[in-house]
């Protein structure tokens, strides 16, 4: 059948997770309130100082760590959350993951050869396909897929094995 060869690199997996995240409501309002409410308490303090004490060197101390917070923490918070997907693996498991895929359409599964060894998935476990500019995503659970970036595809047609996989999905899913 169809096969196609591709390398899983750390940047794609650090994508993955910003994706997941990217479309998580929940924690998208988080960063939003930290970004606002925060920087909006810093505001009403310098205002207080302003009114109360007529300090007007406090409150332009206050207004600008409150416009420093407001435009660098989100940032910030990227950059610890890319610290804490590392942090979730192991450097046996990073090892496992990352490095050169072959994927392969059988009748019955969909067959990986990866560096921490083979791997069979039955159709009936697959939710979905999806296109994206850089990436394919083939989900196994909501929060689980495979990766394919298409830069490091080497070898195969990653349009064509995805509709297969797409029709298999739905054909025997």
């Amino acid at each position: 059948m169809l096969d196609i060869e591709y390398e899983f690199r750390e940047q794609d997996l650090v994508h993955f997770n910003e994706h997941r995240l990217s479309n998580n409501l929940e924690m998208q309002k988080k960063i939003r309130q930290n970004r606002l409410l925060v920087p909006g308490v810093m505001l009403f303090i310098g205002l207080f100082y302003y009114v109360y004490y007529v300090d007007m060197m406090t409150t332009a101390y206050i207004t600008m760590l409150a416009l420093v917070w407001g435009i660098f923490s989100p940032f910030i918070m990227k950059i610890d959350m890319r610290r804490q997907f590392f942090n979730q693996y192991t450097e046996a498991e990073k090892k496992a993951i990352l490095g050169v895929h072959s994927l392969s359409i059988e009748p019955e599964f969909l067959q990986e050869r990866a560096p921490g060894g083979k791997h069979k998935t039955p159709w009936k476990e697959m939710l979905r396909v999806e296109n994206h500019k850089d990436y394919v995503y083939i989900y196994l659970d909501i929060d689980a897929a495979i990766v394919i970036p298409r830069e490091t595809v080497t070898k195969g047609d990653l349009k064509l094995f995805s509709k297969q996989v797409e029709s298999m999905i739905d054909r025997l899913g």
